[in-house]
């Protein structure tokens, strides 16, 4: 009977990681809009972008999507001195990128 319980209890446990993480087109529609902000005029993914602002190439491993997203809607709310101006996003795009950048590890 237990090996059924464990069974189910990862069952479980993978059907939630799998419903909580981005979908691969919500990721692309993430990196599209990186790139169709001009993002990349700043900022650096792999050999792709500008270093001016900070490296994103693994941004993903220091900052949950959460995080990234209340940044992308208010620089200043998160860091008042941050360089980054206040982007005009659209709510979709706000939660496509901080898709897309959660998942650069």
């Amino acid at each position: 009977m237990k090996p059924i319980v464990i069974a189910v209890v990862l069952l479980a446990v993978a059907s939630l990681a799998t419903a909580q993480s981005p979908s691969n087109s919500v990721i692309e529609r993430g990196e599209a809009a990186f790139k169709n902000n001009g993002c990349y005029g700043c900022h650096i993914i792999g050999k792709f972008g500008t270093p001016i602002g900070p490296d994103l190439s693994h941004v993903g491993q220091k900052y949950q999507p959460e995080y990234l997203a209340r940044w992308l809607r208010d620089p200043a709310a998160q860091r008042p001195n941050a360089h980054m101006p206040a982007l005009e996003l659209t709510e979709a795009d706000v939660r496509a990128l901080a898709a897309y950048l959660g998942s650069l590890r």
